[in-house]
């Protein structure tokens, strides 16, 4: 390992990074109110209430710990020659670039799965349960995670011999590596329904009833394609709520998490598909589409640029140049622009969305039922209701349910 500009700049970039998130963090806890904010005394109790400030402050104690780990465990193994030894390792196998890269880069992956997994496991069986939220069995848990490594495997493994195979024959490398990135996340996201969440889901069609008619006269009153309503079991991981779109062009579906259905009135149910409609109409899927594929093309562009940097491979004591091995440093390079284009990421969602919101208040006719679902959700969730600002321009991609409901009744400032 050699300490150089890059060695300096890594080292200081992650430590700032932490700080400014353990600051943040610190503020947040501050910012915690004993009382029960202004308009949400008829969906708080003071026990409940009690309980959203006691998962706050668990869930920032756990983040803190385990952001503490990662950051440590990522430190004693660089200065203690890791990256160099596990390349030196996989070259003894003598299996050639493309294959050497992918048992590098597996290794990495497991190896850091593996070790932070009791982090994980004490999250879901330790706070999440504690509060209610759990209802996943170990045994699931396991099945989930053992179907994730196949995934990985089965998806991750041929992308990325693709991206070693172009980096180390084709000419203009960055670009047709982007290009089949493109390709692959697009052709993902349309498969991913049909093919890959039922992997870990029940989708059953939403029974005939008031609130199947009253979501499809909706959508049609949107002028909005969906092709079908479904149900989908998420109770049997988790109490808490929520619902997504999937699909393309006319091939529009909806799925409704058990636990939202029965949590919920018709009215609130209409309200939140009409505000996920509003994502639709206003064309931020399109949009966040188009920056995704353009901040992927910048990034590879830097990373042909970077590819097998001596220096770079000097500060990480990696002694032979390698396209994997750069692949790999140029994750961790860009982990402090990855958290500032997080940053600018979150400051576009939360602005898309209070403009879903405002939609499903005007098409819905009026903002009760979106207010109202807010209210409930933000109480099954245990949501913090006085965050503080700084934390919530770091971390949060939807605003907080106060702020959302003073833009619904025209009384933000």
């Amino acid at each position: 390992m050699q300490i150089n500009g890059w060695f300096f700049f890594i080292v200081i970039a992650l430590v700032i990074l932490w700080k400014v998130d353990y600051f943040t963090t610190l503020l947040n806890l501050k910012s915690l109110s004993p009382e029960v904010p202004k308009g949400f005394e008829d969906t708080f109790d003071a026990e409940t209430y009690e309980q959203s400030q006691e998962y706050t402050r668990s869930r920032a104690v756990f983040g803190v710990a385990e952001s503490v780990f990662s950051l440590v465990l990522f430190f004693v193994f660089w200065w203690l020659g890791g990256f160099g030894w596990l390349d030196s390792w996989v070259r003894g196998f003598n299996q050639g670039p493309i294959m050497s890269g992918l048992i590098f880069i597996g290794v990495l992956y497991v190896a850091f799965s593996l070790v932070t997994m009791p982090f994980q496991i004490y999250s879901i069986f330790g706070i999440e349960e504690k509060f209610g939220f759990n209802k996943m069995s170990f045994g699931l848990y396991l099945a989930d995670q053992a179907k994730g490594y196949l995934l990985a495997a089965v998806i991750g493994l041929p992308i990325l011999a693709l991206i070693l195979w172009i980096f180390q024959a084709v000419p203009h490398a960055w670009l047709w590596g982007w290009g089949a990135t493109t390709a692959f996340s697009l052709l993902l996201a349309y498969v991913a329904p049909t093919l890959i969440l039922p992997l870990f889901n029940k989708f059953e069609p939403l029974e005939d009833g008031e609130l199947k008619s009253e979501i499809h006269a909706m959508a049609e009153k949107c002028d909005y394609p969906l092709k079908e309503v479904t149900q989908m079991d998420g109770s049997k991981r988790s109490t808490k709520s929520n619902a997504f779109f999937t699909g393309f062009g006319n091939n529009k579906r909806i799925a409704l998490f058990d636990t939202l259905i029965a949590k919920h009135t018709v009215p609130e149910l209409v309200a939140v598909l009409a505000h996920e409609i509003g994502h639709f109409k206003k064309r931020h899927i399109v949009k966040g589409m188009v920056i995704s594929i353009l901040t992927t093309g910048v990034l590879f562009f830097l990373l042909g640029r970077m590819m097998e940097n001596r220096s770079l491979f000097d500060a990480f004591g990696v002694e032979q140049t390698s396209v994997y091995v750069s692949l790999v440093l140029f994750g961790i390079l860009m982990q402090p622009f990855g958290q500032i284009l997080g940053v600018a990421g979150n400051a576009l969602s939360r602005k898309h969305e209070f403009e879903a919101d405002a939609y499903a208040a005007k098409v819905t006719g009026e903002p009760d039922a979106m207010i109202s679902a807010l209210k409930t959700l933000s109480k099954d969730n245990l949501s913090n209701l006085t965050p503080h600002p700084a934390y919530v321009f770091l971390n949060y991609t939807h605003p907080p349910v106060p702020e959302r409901i003073a833009a619904l009744r025209g009384t933000a400032p």
